[in-house]
């Protein structure tokens, strides 16, 4: 969720960009991927984060142990180290995206787009209004 507007009300409800996108009839697109959807299977299996202090970190590799003596199996050394590495960024992508004017990570997709320019049609709208 994106930080709030600058003196706006601290109860007032925001949307997220997802909410927007979908609101203004855009899809989320993802990037590419093209091999490995069994290690995104493990990342959400496991947990995207851990509590941490007063937030959320990274997924431990103490933590990455106990889920696989759970589902009782073990993971090679560098889907351990990618596995952690996405949660990382994970948490570091959690934390830039809630700045207002933050775009997604891979670079700006149609949808986003198009959001952006219904917004801002909208905007000017009201403002001529």
């Amino acid at each position: 969720m994106p930080e709030a507007k600058e003196g706006a009300r601290a109860d007032s409800a925001e949307l997220s960009r997802r909410e927007r996108i979908e609101r203004d009839g855009g899809e989320i697109e993802m990037p590419p991927f093209d091999d490995g959807e069994y290690l995104i299977a493990y990342l959400y299996e496991m947990g995207l984060t851990v509590a941490a202090g007063m937030g959320t970190g990274p997924v431990t590799f103490a933590e990455m142990a106990a889920w696989q003596a759970a589902r009782g199996f073990e993971l090679e050394p560098w889907e351990a180290r990618l596995l952690r590495r996405l949660s990382v960024d994970y948490v570091a992508e959690t934390h830039r995206a809630t700045k207002r004017d933050s775009q997604p990570p891979w670079g700006g997709t149609v949808a986003v787009l198009v959001s952006q320019n219904k917004a801002a049609a909208r905007a000017l709208e009201l403002f001529l209004a």
